[in-house]
C-alpha cells in the first residue's frame, strides 16, 4: 500500500508541474495538433487519477495491506464508529480529501456541461430571433451587424452556422469559404465538448495553474485542427489572410445593442477566427511558415507515452481489486 501511494504521489506531482510545462513549451504540437490534444487529455485524466489515488491509498493504509482490502474494510470500521490502531490525522485528512475531491470534480463537470447546454439553447433562441436565413447557404443564418463574426452553434440534431454582415463585407468568397469550413470543423470534431471538459477542470481547481495552462494550450490546438480542415478547401495563404483580417477588425465591435449581446454569449469554443492576438499570430505563423507534419514515429511515441500515463495509475488502483476478486 505504501509503495502504491508513493508511486501515485510521484506521478501526480510530475503531471502537475514538469510534464505539462514541457508540453506547453514544446514546438512539435503545432506540427501535430491532434496528437498533442490527445496528450493533454491523457495528462489531465492521469493527473486526476493519480491525485485522487495517492490520497486514497495513503488514507487507507491502516485499513488493509493493499487498496482492495482497505476499501472493503473501511465501511466496517465506520459502522463500528472506531478507527484501527495507529491511524493518524494526516491519513484521515487524505482519505477525506480523496472522497471530497472526487465528488467535487464530478459535480463541477456535470454543472459545467449543464450550464453550457442551457446557454447554448438560449443562444440558439436568440439567433433565431435576431438573424435571417441565407437561402443560398442552407443551415446558415445572417446577423445584420458590422462586426466580423462567424461561428457554428452545435445542436442535438443539426448545427447552425452564424455569419455577420460585417464578415461577408470584409472577406472575399475564398476567404469566407475558409471561415465557414473552419467553423464547421469545430462542430464536426466536437471541439466544444473537449473545451468544456478542460473548462470544468479549471473551474474545479481555479488555484491550480496547470489547469489554466492546459485550457489555453487546448484552445489553440483546436483552432489549429480547424485550420487544417479549412486548408482542404482553400490555400494556407488565403486562410492566413482571413485570420489576419478578422483578428484586426474584431476590435471594432460596437457594444450595447442586442446583436452584440447575442454574439457575446456565443460559446468561446465556437468563436471563429477572431481569436486573441497571440493565438491569431501563432496560427498565422504556422500557416505562412509551414513545417512538415510530425513523423509517424514521433506521433506513435507521443501516443504510447499517453497510454502509459493512463495505464500506470489505472493499474496501480485496479490490480489489487482484481487480484482480490
Amino acid at each position: 500500500m505504501i509503495a502504491t501511494w508513493v508511486a501515485l504521489a510521484a506521478l501526480a506531482v510530475a503531471l502537475a508541474w514538469p510534464v505539462p510545462i514541457l508540453l506547453a513549451r514544446a514546438r512539435w504540437p503545432a506540427r501535430a495538433p491532434g496528437t498533442a490534444l490527445l496528450a493533454w487529455q491523457a495528462i489531465a485524466l492521469a493527473g486526476g487519477l493519480s491525485m485522487i489515488g495517492a490520497l486514497l491509498s495513503y488514507g487507507l493504509v491502516p485499513f488493509g495491506a493493499n487498496l482492495a482490502e482497505g476499501i472493503i474494510a473501511f465501511p466496517g470500521w465506520m459502522v463500528m464508529g472506531r478507527l484501527p490502531n495507529g491511524t493518524d490525522f494526516l491519513q484521515m485528512f487524505a482519505l477525506s480529501g480523496a472522497i471530497l475531491l472526487g465528488i467535487h470534480l464530478l459535480l463541477t463537470l456535470g454543472l459545467t456541461f449543464a450550464r453550457a447546454e442551457r446557454s447554448r439553447r438560449r443562444h440558439g433562441e436568440l439567433v433565431q430571433l435576431l438573424s435571417a436565413p441565407m437561402p443560398e447557404r442552407p443551415g446558415t443564418r445572417l446577423i445584420d451587424h458590422e462586426a466580423p463574426v462567424a461561428y457554428c452553434l452545435p445542436g442535438t440534431t443539426r448545427s447552425i452556422t452564424v455569419l455577420s454582415a460585417g464578415l461577408i463585407e470584409l472577406l472575399d468568397d475564398d476567404q469566407l469559404r475558409a471561415v465557414i469550413s473552419h467553423e464547421m470543423a469545430h462542430v464536426a470534431q466536437r471541439h466544444h465538448l473537449v473545451l468544456l471538459a478542460f473548462r470544468a477542470w479549471r473551474g474545479s481547481l481555479p488555484w491550480f495553474p496547470i489547469a489554466t495552462r492546459a485550457l489555453d494550450a487546448v484552445t489553440v490546438l483546436v483552432e489549429m485542427l480547424a485550420d487544417d480542415r479549412a486548408r482542404r478547401e482553400v490555400s494556407a495563404d488565403t486562410l492566413a489572410r482571413s485570420i489576419a483580417l478578422v483578428a484586426s477588425a474584431s476590435g471594432d465591435r460596437v457594444p450595447g445593442d442586442r446583436v452584440s449581446a447575442v454574439m457575446a454569449t456565443s460559446d468561446p469554443a465556437a468563436n471563429a477566427l477572431a481569436a486573441d492576438g497571440d493565438s491569431a499570430g501563432r496560427r498565422i505563423a504556422r500557416l505562412v511558415a509551414a513545417q512538415p507534419p510530425l513523423s509517424l514515429r514521433g506521433r506513435a511515441l507521443v501516443l504510447l507515452c499517453g497510454i502509459a500515463l493512463l495505464a500506470v495509475p489505472t493499474a496501480l488502483l485496479a490490480l489489487p481489486v482484481l487480484a482480490l476478486s
